[in-house]
Order: structure tokens, then C-alpha cells, then sequence
């Protein structure tokens, strides 16, 4: 009999094979995307220009002011999180476009013909950006470091911040890629990915607490997924105060899940 038939596989090997697979499908994803930054790194250049802007300019100018209450903690301790929930959403939801210039070129059309799960496409491209966005983190702690911005440095707290920062990467490119697949081309998407982008994140507490918000505004930051993510890195970075991370990260997890799975979904219309 054939080692290619099932009665000479040892027990699990065929599992463990779709599973070899499909990691190794996911992290080719990952390493092409990966490939392209360091190839040509211009672009991390150019997005870390914004992140300084609003920790030093506008940071700088709310701190010295005290326009708004943090409960004592230096404005710009509080807006660290805020800022690397920006840099991360901002990476992530114009991620989407990335599959709109690969149908163009008809690099997607062969994505899809290879004989991989559809998920492992999605994930692999999700967890690229938050490879993109860990950039951004690692260079934006290491400026508050080289300035004295107080935060909490602990090893836990920094893996903690990184991996709260992957998730919502998943959560928001995998949303990124769903706009994607529906609308079609790149005028659209960036129309949407603008519409989508400053709402969330002004209707978060991303630069306020929720406590100093209008009543119709709070309504709108406790349903929004950035909200989560800030608190949960605020709590790392700031406060200490772990009681509501359960909670943070429920909500991340279980909405990244959500989107993957629709991504997923969806993700073969991006084709046509």
C-alpha cells in the first residue's frame, strides 16, 4: 500500500499536517509583507513623524495648560497609550489597500488559487500590520524613555502593551479588509477608511478620559473597540490597576475574532 494513503499514516499525522499548513502558509504571508517594510522602510519613516506631533505638540501644549483633568497623572503619560492606539489604527485600517493593489496587479487572483485556507491569507496579512505597528511602538516608548515621560517599564507590561497592540492590529486590518473586499476600488476605500478613522478615534479615550465627555459621546466611546485597547495599555503603562484588563480584553479578543471570521468570509470578493 501507498504511503500516500490514509491507512499508513501514523495516527495524527493528517492533522498535524493541515496545521503545519496552514502555519507555514500564514507566516509566508507574514514574511512577504515583512520583506517589502525592510526593503523599503520609507514609509515607517514618514508615519513616525505623527506620533511625535501629538505627543510633543499637542501633549505638550494640553500638559502645560491642564485643560484636561487626568487625575493627576502628567498629560503626556496619559496620551502615550492614546498614541500608540492612534499609530496602530492608522496602519491598520488603510491596511485594506494593500489588497486592492494586489488584484490590480493580479498578484491576488494566484494568492487565492493555492490550495491554503482562506483564514490563513487573512491572518497573515493582519498580523502584518501588527508587525508594521510594533515599529511604532518600539520607537515611540523608546522616545518616552529618552525624554523621561514616567510610565511603567516592567518587562510584563511592555510584552503586555505589545501584544494588546497585535490584537487590535488583527482586529482593525481585518476590518480594513472587509471594507476592502466590498468596495471595490482604491477611492472608495480611502473615502471609508477616512470615515471610519477619525470617528474612532476621537470617540474613544484615546486624548480624554470618558469621564469629561458629553453623555451622547460616552455612549458611542463604550462601543468602541479603541476605547478597550486604551484602557487595557493605560492600565499596563499608568495606573497599574489591573482589575478591568478581564474585561479590555474580552472585548478586544471576541471583536477581533468577530472580524477575522467575516474577513475571512468576504475575503475571495477583493478578486473580482
Amino acid at each position: 500500500m501507498s504511503l500516500n494513503e490514509p491507512a499508513d499514516w501514523p495516527e495524527g499525522s493528517a492533522e498535524k499536517g493541515l496545521v503545519s499548513n496552514w502555519f507555514r502558509g500564514t507566516m509566508a504571508i507574514l514574511e512577504m509583507d515583512i520583506r517589502k517594510v525592510l526593503h523599503d522602510p520609507t514609509e515607517l519613516v514618514t508615519r513616525a513623524l505623527q506620533p511625535v506631533l501629538w505627543l510633543f505638540v499637542f501633549g505638550g501644549a494640553l500638559g502645560r495648560f491642564q485643560v484636561i483633568s487626568t487625575g493627576g497623572v502628567p498629560y503626556q503619560s496619559f496620551l502615550i497609550p492614546g498614541v500608540l492606539a492612534q499609530s496602530m489604527l492608522f496602519i491598520s485600517i488603510f491596511f485594506g489597500i494593500s489588497i486592492i493593489w494586489e488584484r490590480d496587479l493580479g498578484l491576488l487572483q494566484k494568492l487565492l488559487a493555492l490550495p491554503l485556507p482562506r483564514n490563513v491569507f487573512v491572518l497573515g496579512k493582519a498580523l502584518a500590520a501588527g508587525f508594521r505597528s510594533l515599529t511604532q511602538v518600539v520607537f515611540i516608548l523608546l522616545l518616552a524613555l529618552l525624554v523621561g515621560i514616567p510610565l511603567r517599564w516592567g518587562a510584563f507590561n511592555l510584552i503586555a502593551v505589545m501584544v494588546t497592540i497585535v490584537f487590535g492590529s488583527v482586529l482593525f486590518s481585518s476590518l480594513s479588509m472587509i471594507l476592502a473586499a466590498l468596495l471595490k476600488t482604491r477611492e472608495r476605500f480611502m473615502g471609508f477608511g477616512q470615515l471610519f478613522t477619525m470617528p474612532l478615534f476621537f470617540a474613544s479615550n484615546a486624548l480624554y478620559p470618558i469621564e469629561v465627555m458629553p453623555a451622547w459621546l460616552k455612549v458611542l466611546a463604550k462601543v468602541n473597540p479603541l476605547t478597550y485597547i486604551v484602557d487595557l495599555m493605560r492600565s499596563l503603562l499608568i495606573s497599574g490597576d489591573l482589575s478591568r484588563c478581564g474585561t479590555d480584553l474580552a472585548v478586544l479578543v471576541l471583536t477581533m475574532l468577530a472580524l477575522l471570521a467575516i474577513a475571512t468570509r468576504v475575503y475571495p470578493r477583493a478578486a473580482y
